[in-house]
């Protein structure tokens, strides 16, 4: 299916969309900074840039938007016509990101993934920055 807006309609939505410091990123920043757990952002000298990053203890935390990691993935390509270009996309996220991740668990990198939905949802918010801050803490 062609994108129903010219190509340069969708770089200025695209454009809009942030990498850096979403919503779900600031929360967990804030939480963090709250309870003095002192952390790198966006750490680009390991594989995939982690959102949070302890170099020295080789510890590294994702925080994946649901959408462009595909955590309902089976639910967009139902969803999408043959063909379409996000499904495609997606799937080309999920793979870069095994990679990344096989990477720096090659170059003993302990890992964490957080979907974004679950700090930015009130009823899950808690046990999703508790858990962080423990993945960051123990030994």
């Amino acid at each position: 299916m062609p994108d129903m807006f010219s190509p340069e309609k969708r770089s200025e939505i695209m454009s809009h969309i942030r990498s850096k410091d979403t919503e779900a990123e600031r929360i967990a920043f804030r939480y963090l900074r709250k309870y003095k757990i002192y952390f790198q952002k966006h750490y680009a000298r390991a594989a995939g840039k982690p959102d949070i990053a302890l170099p020295r203890k080789k510890k590294a935390v994702f925080i994946d938007g649901d959408f462009w990691h595909g955590r309902d993935y089976e639910r967009i390509v139902a969803s999408r016509p043959e063909g379409d270009y996000w499904p495609a996309k997606i799937a080309y996220n999920i793979e870069r990101d095994a990679k990344n991740r096989a990477e720096l668990k090659k170059n003993g990198w302990k890992l964490l993934v957080i979907w974004e939905s679950d700090i930015k949802r009130k009823k899950t918010r808690d046990s999703a920055l508790e858990q962080i801050a423990r993945f960051l803490a123990e030994g």
